[in-house]
């Protein structure tokens, strides 16, 4: 059995030796193999010291998260992997997380593990148990895991790239994921697919990993600043996702325009208070909006 961690990293080594760590106590993970997207802080300096023959490194240009698991797990692949577990740089599982999400493999049908990520000792999710590609004024993650509780693998339809660990089968029937997302939606618009393609998904909440929290003394003035342009990859690539999935002229038109016009009219309410958004931001803002519209995915 070959389980290939497939690890994507950019400027920020101190976490990404952490992840690393957790990964080599991990049984029965066979290589580790980080995707390194033109870091400067001298992460490719630091993976070359590295004496073990169960980790190597691809340095890349940063195409983002997306960009990142579409080469790993191309990657993984190509090098025989059974199993890909896929993580970025943040998340750091425990010693017996791999080893629980293997006890769920058995049934053939199971295409995807996903496990429990904990964020300051919290249970934190964005797992859900179905799509709404119907109704433009709702979300389109249906049943939530994040108020249930959940004691025992259960059924899902989607998770994060924050550890889900793929059987070698998905890959060979839906192929990698949509490396032009960059960031946002890329493990959506995969799990989807593997969704419809038949895979079973299971979210295994005794397999745990912590999360590193990000943000956390900032004010919302500054946490808005830093996540800006994050934001702006969020509004086209939700709105290509409801565009080329979406069942109904309002699903693949309004719910995008609606996600845009949350962020305009928050910017347009602070920018006389606070320096979070820029005036120019309204305009990428619609952009970002009508790239997705058009299905315009370029990284």
């Amino acid at each position: 059995m070959n389980i290939t961690a497939v690890v994507v990293t950019y400027n920020r080594l101190e976490l990404l030796k952490r992840t690393v760590s957790c990964l080599r106590q991990n049984a029965p993970l066979t290589h580790i193999l980080v995707i390194n997207n033109s870091s400067t802080d001298g992460t490719p300096q630091w993976l070359a010291e590295q004496a073990d023959e169960r980790l190597s490194f691809i340095t890349q240009e940063n195409v983002g998260g997306a960009g990142g698991f579409y080469r790993g797990i191309e990657e993984a692949c190509r090098r025989g992997a059974d199993w890909i577990w896929c993580m970025d740089d943040d998340v750091f599982p425990r010693p017996d997380c791999l080893a629980r999400l293997m006890r769920q493999t058995k049934d053939p049908q199971v295409g995807i593990l996903a496990p429990r990520r904990l964020l300051n000792g919290r249970i934190f999710t964005n797992d859900f148990t179905g799509y709404d590609f119907s109704h433009p004024f709702r979300s389109v993650y249906r049943g939530k895991l994040k108020h249930r509780d959940i004691q025992a693998p259960t059924e899902i339809a989607g998770t994060a790239f924050e550890g889900p660990l793929i059987r070698r089968s998905v890959v060979e029937k839906i192929g990698l994921p949509n490396r032009h997302l960059f960031i946002f939606c890329d493990d959506t618009d995969y799990c989807l697919r593997a969704h419809l393609a038949g895979f079973r998904l299971l979210y295994v909440p005794d397999a745990l990993m912590d999360k590193h929290p990000f943000f956390s003394d900032d004010s919302w003035a500054q946490r808005t600043r830093k996540k800006r342009w994050k934001r702006l990859y969020q509004v086209r690539n939700a709105t290509y996702l409801n565009h080329h999935y979406g069942k109904n002229w309002a699903v693949r038109h309004l719910r995008g325009f609606i996600c845009m016009l949350g962020y305009q009219v928050t910017a347009l309410l602070t920018l006389p208070f606070v320096k979070a958004y820029e005036w120019k931001d309204l305009g990428k803002l619609w952009r970002a909006y009508t790239d997705g519209l058009h299905e315009r995915l370029s990284d």
